[in-house]
């Protein structure tokens, strides 16, 4: 892979996520919402700077993270129950509620199901693509349990103040359809962009 090629890639990816967090910080419905919204991704960017080098990622994975980056800071932004889009599908479909919080939800497996895809296999930390599937769903299932975890305790913290962040939008059985999204999205990305990676890795391993 060429160096300067890879280079660009995760540079205009960067200022491209960068100028929509800045954007996104701009009045936003709840300041405290965003900022518990945007953390992922302010832990994500200096990670990636800081193992450029070392390890870079395959361009599809810069891609997509940089999608769900994109996904959380819009949805910072507005708050999930309050996404425009959302509510675009949801009159256009007539559903009960805005979904957008859905959609992060599927992302929150599709796109970490590729990461820790990617991990396991240059680190070869798992042999066999049967066992390599059965992590990485394990642990995007592990990783979204966290992450409903994590909103629990937001809760207990700052009780009323958590309920943007919460989003259930008065749905009982918001905590289960959000880990079984991720669950979805955990297994559709094998599924789906499996060989495509599988190819992007060996490319990367190869080098030019």
């Amino acid at each position: 892979m060429d160096t300067r090629q890879s280079f660009v890639l995760p540079v205009t990816l960067l200022l491209i996520v960068s100028l929509a967090l800045l954007a996104s910080g701009i009045a936003p419905y709840d300041r405290l919402t965003w900022w518990l919204e945007v953390a992922p991704v302010l832990i994500v960017m200096p990670l990636l700077l800081l193992s450029w080098q070392r390890f870079p990622l395959t361009p599809l994975l810069y891609w997509l993270i940089a999608i769900h980056c994109l996904i959380l800071i819009l949805g910072a932004h507005y708050t999930y129950a309050r996404v425009p889009l959302g509510f675009w599908v949801q009159e256009a479909f007539d559903l009960a509620r805005n979904h957008y919080d859905r959609l992060g939800h599927l992302a929150q497996g599709f796109i970490p199901a590729m990461a820790a895809r990617e991990i396991l296999t240059r680190r070869q930390v798992v042999n066999g693509t049967v066992w390599r599937f059965v992590f990485v769903t394990c642990i995007c299932l592990a990783f979204s349990a966290f992450y409903e975890m994590i909103e629990w305790w937001s809760a207990l913290l700052a009780g009323d103040g958590a309920i943007e962040f919460l989003g259930t939008q008065g749905d009982p059985w918001d905590t289960q359809w959000d880990m079984f999204l991720a669950l979805t999205g955990a297994i559709s990305a094998q599924l789906l962009l499996g060989p495509w990676h599988d190819r992007q890795m060996a490319a990367l391993a190869t080098g030019p």
